[in-house]
């Protein structure tokens, strides 16, 4: 008996060194596991950011846009709310409230010409007396006079359209300033200058009266016969 218990005892301290260094190493390597992972969670290693730059700054603009447009709709009750689709400055404001303005354009506008080395118009005209010639009795006279009247404008097709509509008030407003012409007007050099003048104001003002807009430039006499 006492034989074999000195047998076991040199096997029981040969176990002990292999268990202590068995130990020691997973000791070791958790230790060293534990230092790397530190490492990597302190240079933010674990922490989540996109691989591809690209990828990160279309992450960034989204969620600039999400916040924006957040900051739009929560922000409508402060401070002037936005215009509604339609809502806006009126088209038609551009005619100032003139009851003979286009709705849809303001006033005529001048047509201009191809472009040159200078701002030009294109110039438009139309008979006023539409084959049927102006015929006037000279003032405190027999004679009798014949015109033909053409109108230029540079403006729009609106201003041809105003005389259209309006013409036998233009042809009255025409005639009521051929009945002031006098004998002694007829032989005046200047004569037919400050007529064209004369009917040019006052075909421009009854324009402006019926639509708020005269628009003629020129009158010429297209033909001017009195005897």
């Amino acid at each position: 008996m006492a034989e074999d218990r000195t047998a076991e005892v040199p096997e029981e301290k040969q176990k002990k060194p292999i268990v202590k260094i068995i130990l020691l190493a997973v000791g070791l390597v958790v230790i060293l596991g534990l230092a790397i992972g530190g490492t990597l969670y302190f240079t933010g290693f674990f922490s989540k950011s996109p691989a591809d730059p690209e990828e990160a700054l279309l992450q960034e603009e989204e969620h600039g846009a999400a916040a924006t447009h957040g900051k739009a709709e929560t922000g409508g009750g402060h401070g002037k709310p936005e215009a509604a689709a339609g809502q806006g400055k009126p088209e038609a404001a551009a005619s100032h409230g003139k009851p003979g303005a286009d709705a849809k354009g303001g006033t005529p506008q001048k047509k201009p010409l191809p472009a040159n080395a200078q701002t030009r118009f294109e110039k438009s005209y139309m008979e006023l007396d539409e084959k049927k010639p102006l015929v006037a009795n000279v003032a405190s006279s027999r004679k009798v006079m014949q015109v033909s009247l053409s109108l230029m404008t540079q403006y729009d097709d609106r201003v041809f359209q105003n005389v259209e509509k309006h013409r036998a008030a233009l042809r009255s407003t025409a005639l009521n300033v051929l009945r002031l012409v006098t004998e002694h007007d007829l032989v005046k050099p200047e004569f037919r200058t400050e007529l064209a003048q004369r009917l040019l104001e006052r075909i421009n003002a009854e324009l402006e009266r019926l639509e708020n807009f005269g628009g003629i430039e020129e009158v010429f006499f297209t033909e001017f016969v009195y005897q």
